[in-house]
């Protein structure tokens, strides 16, 4: 079996989904499915330097302090995975494009998509700066960063044609799905209700 999750690594819930999926492959560890992560941007006309935090959540979300709400949700769901949020520390929301690529580069894709996650979430790093990128390709072993790294614009293309609007979504050998960042439990019975 095959696992795609359609993902963006700025997302906070596909980080959380992350983690709740390595755990309801533990609930079904009779079945070895082969994970593969699909490019999804959530802001696909962010600048390529990307923008302020501030800025750009004010504009999303009309105002701060809604933006503080939704995160606060956000970092009590993360403590129950293991994940400690540090929102505060994150200064510029960046463009994932090149993010995404160094992902469909990686022999590792999970590893790689977890140094994202927690160099962004919890060291408030910007993962759209290249020195960021090369530095989590070196700790991660992935072989020829930035040179032999492919446009993912395409794929991208082919996960939205699919219908896929919102992450993250966990697509089961391209014949069933779910979308968003259910409890280990939910995504584990998923999983069996695909392989039947």
């Amino acid at each position: 079996m095959r696992i795609e999750v359609a993902s963006d690594v700025v997302c906070p819930w596909c980080y959380i989904g992350k983690r709740r999926l390595e755990k309801a492959l533990g609930l079904v560890s009779d079945l070895k499915p082969e994970v593969r992560w699909l490019p999804f941007q959530l802001n696909p006309s962010m600048p390529k330097e990307g923008m302020p935090r501030a800025e750009y959540r004010k504009a999303k979300f009309g105002s701060l302090e809604r933006s503080r709400t939704l995160d606060a949700r956000v970092i009590a769901e993360g403590k129950g995975e293991g994940i400690d949020f540090a929102f505060e520390r994150i200064e510029r929301t960046p463009n994932t494009s090149e993010a995404h690529k160094l992902i469909g580069l990686a022999e590792d894709q999970g590893k790689v998509v977890d140094a994202l996650f927690h160099a962004y979430f919890e060291d408030g790093k910007d993962i759209g700066d290249p020195r960021v990128l090369a530095d989590i390709a070196a700790q991660c072993g992935v072989q020829g960063w930035p040179e032999r790294a492919h446009d993912v614009s395409g794929l991208e293309q082919d996960v939205r044609e699919m219908g896929i609007s919102a992450v993250p979504t966990f697509i089961f050998d391209r014949k069933a799905g779910v979308s968003g960042a259910y409890p280990a439990e939910t995504l584990a019975n998923a999983i069996r209700e695909a392989v039947k």
